[in-house]
């Protein structure tokens, strides 16, 4: 990651924490696939983000990010997209910060869940 890219993901985080109230009260998730286990990743994982959820590498019902792509996924089909414009457009428009908020809100159920299940699938 060079020092621009660094500098994006870092704002862009802090502006997405604060704008969901929780600045410096999140926990930072990735999977462990081999571009986040990377020696220079978790570096910047360890001096940019107040904490860090280790999770198993296959679970994605501990995973917001994946309900957020099937919830965009689902707000474009139906629509004939001609350009990354277009794109942009719909998701925009269909998709509120109540969502994310949702998601970022659900993750103690979730994680509440998948013990209880003894870390085997959940209905999320």
């Amino acid at each position: 990651m060079d020092m621009l890219q660094n500098f994006h993901v870092h704002i862009f985080m802090n502006r997405s924490a604060e704008k969901l109230g929780i600045e410096n009260e999140y926990y930072f998730q990735h999977d462990n696939d081999p571009k986040h286990t990377a020696g220079i990743v978790r570096l910047w994982v360890l001096y940019n983000t107040p904490h860090t959820l280790k999770t198993p590498p296959q679970s994605p019902d501990l995973n917001p990010i994946k309900h957020l792509w099937d919830h965009l996924d689902r707000r474009v089909r139906g629509h004939h997209i001609t350009s990354k414009t277009t794109l942009k457009e719909i998701l925009w428009k269909k998709t509120s910060s109540d969502v994310t908020k949702k998601l970022v809100h659900s993750i103690q159920k979730r994680l509440q869940e998948v013990i209880k299940n003894n870390g085997k699938h959940t209905t999320y």
